[in-house]
């Protein structure tokens, strides 16, 4: 069985090579418990020494692994670049985030000492998505490497290339045999993976995918479990200029074609003239947005989506709101003279309108209008998900008031839905995950705390004496 996967700017085919089975994942997983033992022996020193070196491979690699993320994903260079970049930056971060949040530190009691030390969990599996294939893996890797795990690393089927880049250049930086292993394959493999004797999987994907991660190891309590999962996000435009609010509705729904699980689903606008103006901005701003392939002469600021099926899946879920009352200000289309993969950005009116509370991974906004502050928060909080939000204001007091009602992980204001700090907590409540968020804190699911009471004699307690 071959797993291939294609440029959906072109079609044309970028990797192939053999599905992993059973045999292949019980084989990995096998490799990694092996090495286990002298890895997580290994200095701290020694183990944050080679991924620096991880780095540095990056940087010199930096460019061309740009260009093989874009040719699988079809993302413009400019954000290929940017997620390289990220990749680079995870390594600095993760070390500090161990030294801050895990690590071990001594006490000195009146008996001794109270020691607190950190262990790995052992074979921990990595499940990557297709919208940021270097980045996000990257995000759970570094950690449980540095952390003393062994990594059984699946990409997504439909990126398979950018996951095996990512393990050469880890194995070339020094990182030991069976310490890192690649399994390639579709949801067969990833249930084949997860059926194996593993101590953890890390995924970042969609809220559907994470349901089944759940229900897979329900009674399998001794597996840490970490999801980052998409959004139905929020973004509130109630004041300001419109021509800047649009620019950040802009980046915040359209930006990577809508392919983020931070990008704004939902727009909350005021019923009237400062509404209308922010809508009408930010069609103008849609009407004029450059998409295309991302080896064109001028570069694009959107691409197509991950794949023809993808794009077929996100204009019938636009029709379907359609078709339940919605009012299409301007619908998502094929680009003419390019692949079935591109869309152009679709904006949709559902005021007044009860639809299904779903992530479409698109560039789909749907567009609210509210006759009050109250209404839009109380709009924003009804939603299963809880990953991002942002508020478009000038007002402190409304931001005082959404930062303290707001049910989300991520919250911005003046600032693109989109926009996250590796140096920071990243992750959601309610369907967006299980409560444990990845970037700066990732370092916390990667290892298990070890509390030590210690005194260096053996002293008669006078318990009980007369």
């Amino acid at each position: 069985m071959t797993l291939r996967s294609f440029d959906p700017a072109t079609g044309n085919l970028v990797w192939e090579g053999a599905i992993a089975g059973k045999a292949e994942c019980d084989a990995a997983v096998a490799k990694a418990h092996a090495a286990f033992g002298h890895w997580r022996r290994t200095s701290l020193a020694e183990r944050c020494a080679i991924l620096e070196r991880y780095a540095d491979r990056l940087r010199t690699d930096a460019a061309g692994f740009a260009e093989l993320i874009s040719r699988e994903t079809g993302k413009p260079l400019w954000e290929t670049r940017s997620e390289v970049a990220s990749m680079i930056g995870k390594v600095a971060l993760s070390i500090a985030a161990l030294n801050e949040r895990a690590g071990e530190r001594t006490n000195v009691t009146a008996f001794g000492h109270a020691t607190l030390r950190h262990r790995p969990h052992g074979v921990m599996a990595v499940l990557g998505p297709y919208n940021f294939p270097g980045h996000l893996p990257n995000g759970h890797i570094v950690p449980a490497l540095l952390a003393g795990n062994c990594v059984v690393f699946k990409p997504s089927e439909q990126t398979p290339a950018v996951g095996q880049r990512i393990v050469h250049l880890l194995r070339e930086a020094g990182v030991p045999p069976g310490v890192v292993e690649l399994v390639q394959g579709g949801r067969e493999t990833g249930a084949a993976l997860l059926a194996c004797e593993i101590d953890g999987v890390l995924f970042t994907g969609s809220a559907a995918a994470g349901r089944i991660l759940r229900r897979a190891l329900v009674d399998r309590p001794e597996v840490i479990l970490a999801l980052e999962l998409g959004g139905n996000n929020p973004l509130i435009a109630w004041d300001g200029d419109p021509e800047g609010a649009a620019d950040i509705v802009i980046q915040s729904a359209f930006i990577t074609t809508g392919q983020r699980c931070s990008c704004a689903r939902r727009l909350i606008v005021p019923e009237g003239a400062i509404g209308n103006r922010i809508v009408e901005a930010i069609l103008a701003r849609a009407d004029g947005l450059r998409i295309g392939a991302w080896d064109d002469a001028e570069e694009p600021f959107m691409g197509p989506l991950i794949g023809t099926a993808a794009a077929e899946s996100a204009r019938a879920s636009e029709e379907s709101l359609i078709c339940s009352g919605a009012i299409g200000l301007r619908r998502m289309s094929k680009l003419e003279g390019r692949s079935d993969a591109f869309v152009t950005p679709g904006l949709i009116d559902a005021t007044g309108l009860d639809v299904p509370d779903a992530e479409i991974f698109a560039p789909l906004l749907t567009v609210y209008r509210v006759p009050d502050f109250t209404t839009a928060i109380d709009l924003a909080n009804r939603t299963r998900f809880g990953l991002s939000a942002g508020l478009i204001s000038e007002d402190g007091g409304l931001w005082d008031r959404f930062a303290d009602e707001i049910r989300a992980g991520v919250v911005n204001r003046n600032r693109p839905t989109t926009g996250a700090s590796g140096g920071m907590p990243f992750g959601g409540i309610g369907e967006s995950g299980n409560h444990r968020p990845s970037a700066y804190y990732a370092t916390d699911y990667c290892s298990y705390p070890v509390a030590s009471l210690t005194a260096n004699r053996v002293l008669a307690a006078p318990v009980g004496r007369s």
